[in-house]
C-alpha cells in the first residue's frame, strides 16, 4: 500500500497587487478560495490540502475563513514563500508537495492527478504542466500544477538565495538544466494561450461567467470549460487584454 503523503499546498494572500482581496472574492456564491480547496480535495492521488497564508494581519480574514470551513491553514513569510511552503510541508509531514495558487478556481482535480501520476511514473524531482518563458506551456493558464519531492523542496529551501527564487517557490528546481530532474507535462493540441486564472477584475468577470454557464455544477473539468469556449469563442474577449505576469519578466 502506498503510504506516501502527497500534500496540496495552496498559497493565498489578500495583498495581491492587481486585484486586492481576490482570494475571498465571491464566485457563484462562494469565495474563490473555497472553490480552489474543494476542487483540489477531489483529486484522488492526494492525502491532504493545506492553505498557506502569511503572518500579516491583512491575511487574518483568510485564517478566519479557513477556521470556519475546517480547512487546514498555516502561516508564514509574506515574501519568502519558499520558506512558507517548506514550513507547511514539514509541519504536515509531506513526502510530495503539490503547489497550487489560490487564484485558480478552475483547477481540475483530474489534472492534479495527471501531473502527480506523471511525476511518479517518470521518477523526476519536479513535474509541472506549466513553466514560465522561455520554457512555455500547453495547458490553459489557471490549471497550473507543480509537483516536487520534499527532498527537492528542502534542497531549494537551503540553497536558493535570489529574492525571486524565494518569492516564487519553484524556480530553483527548474531554471538551471541538470540541477534537478524536471518534467514538463504537455497537452496536444496546445491551449497555452487560454487564460482562466484570476488576477484582474476582467479575469474575475470571465470566471464568474464560466461558473454561471456551468449552472451551479461543481464537478465540471477543464475540458468542459474548453468545450464552452469552443461554443462561445467571444468569452475569451472578456480578459483578452490582460497580460500574464512572470517571475522572470520585470518592469
Amino acid at each position: 500500500m502506498d503510504t506516501e503523503r502527497i500534500i496540496v499546498i495552496i498559497q493565498a494572500r489578500m495583498s495581491s497587487t492587481r486585484l486586492p482581496g481576490k482570494v475571498l472574492k465571491e464566485i457563484a456564491g462562494r469565495p474563490m478560495l473555497a472553490w480552489v480547496v474543494e476542487r483540489a480535495r477531489k483529486a484522488q492521488t492526494i492525502t491532504d490540502v493545506i492553505v498557506a497564508t502569511t503572518t500579516e494581519s491583512s491575511d487574518d480574514p483568510i485564517v478566519g475563513f479557513c477556521a470556519e470551513m475546517g480547512y487546514a491553514c498555516t502561516r508564514g513569510s509574506l515574501n519568502d514563500v519558499l520558506d512558507r511552503f517548506y514550513q507547511a510541508a514539514r509541519a504536515h509531514r509531506a513526502d510530495v508537495i503539490v503547489r497550487v495558487t489560490a487564484d485558480c478556481p478552475l483547477i481540475d482535480p483530474a489534472e492534479i492527478d495527471h501531473v502527480v501520476r506523471e511525476y511518479k511514473r517518470s521518477g523526476v524531482d519536479f513535474a509541472a504542466n506549466r513553466l514560465p518563458p522561455p520554457f512555455g506551456r500547453t495547458y490553459p493558464i489557471g490549471l497550473d500544477t507543480e509537483v516536487c519531492s520534499f527532498a527537492a523542496l528542502e534542497r531549494a529551501w537551503r540553497e536558493a538565495k535570489e529574492p525571486y527564487q524565494r518569492e516564487h517557490v519553484m524556480p530553483y528546481l527548474y531554471e538551471e538544466r541538470g540541477r534537478f530532474k524536471v518534467l514538463r507535462v504537455d497537452h496536444d493540441p496546445d491551449y497555452g494561450d487560454l487564460r482562466w486564472t484570476v488576477d484582474t477584475p476582467q479575469d474575475l468577470e470571465l470566471v464568474r461567467v464560466i461558473f454561471e454557464r456551468m449552472a451551479g455544477r461543481a464537478d465540471f473539468g477543464w475540458l468542459d470549460v474548453l468545450e464552452l469556449f469552443q461554443r462561445e469563442p467571444e468569452l475569451a474577449r472578456l480578459n483578452a487584454g490582460v497580460g500574464q505576469k512572470f517571475y522572470n519578466k520585470h518592469g
